[in-house]
Formats: structure tokens, sequence, C-alpha cells
């Protein structure tokens, strides 16, 4: 098994189709997915993210990082939620993508989340997190 992060990417036109939905019809049909992933046993952490105009940029192409207030960026750079799923392959991760609800005109990238054993196990920082994750019961 291995984690896959689903990362949804509205566009323009996709956002503006979700004004004519009622919220509750979008909440219903979310957690309904949401349900299906819980109960197949996959789902591992899943987070709906605010308007963009709630967040700030961090731009270190500078010689001094430069914050901007939100709205930033083009639609096509955002992600307005994510799932984390524990599945076989990506392939798996694939399918339960295309089974979310309202995604018409929208993109999902599916990212491969590593494991803490891919890292050099010497490393002083990855012995620090491993302790940490299996004081916490991460592990």
């Amino acid at each position: 098994m291995a984690k896959y992060m689903l990362i949804w990417r509205p566009s323009d036109a996709s956002m503006a189709k979700f004004q004519d939905i009622d919220f509750t019809d979008i909440m219903n049909a979310m957690g309904k997915f949401t349900d299906e992933m819980i109960r197949a046993g996959v789902l591992l952490a899943a987070e709906g993210l605010a308007d963009p105009a709630e967040g700030v940029v961090v731009d270190f192409t500078g010689e001094v990082p430069v914050v901007t207030d939100g709205p930033y960026g083009e639609t096509k750079e955002l992600f307005n939620g994510y799932y984390i799923i524990d599945v076989a392959s990506i392939q798996e991760a694939v399918e339960w993508a295309k089974r979310a609800p309202y995604m018409q005109g929208s993109k999902a990238e599916i990212r491969r989340v590593p494991t803490i054993d891919e890292f050099p196990q010497d490393n002083e920082w990855i012995q620090k997190e491993r302790a940490w994750r299996e004081q916490t019961g991460q592990l």
C-alpha cells in the first residue's frame, strides 16, 4: 500500500458553475464520496481550503521573502482541497479520483506521498522525525 494525495484543481469555469449549485447539494455529494472512501478503508485525511482571498503567498524568488495578500495567482495555479488515501497503486488512486463529484472542467493532480523509510535512516533529522512519529502514534 502507498499514500497518494488527490489534489483538486478547479478551473475558472468550474468554479463559476459552483455558484449555481446549492451548497447543501455540494456538501452532500462530497460527503457521500468521502464516506465511500471511509467504508473502503482508504481515506487517511481530507480537507477543503478557504478562499484564496483569505491566504497569502510567501515568494522566495528574490533575495528577501516577499509576502503578498490573496487573492493571488490564476485559478489554474491554485487548489481548493485534497484527500490523502492509502491504496495499492497509482492506478487505484486514479480510479478514486475519477469518482469525485462536481469535477467537470477541473483537474485532479495525484502525487505519491513518500514514507519516512525512503529517506536516509542515518540522518539525525530523519531519526528525530521517526521518534516523533512513533511518540505520536504515526508509525
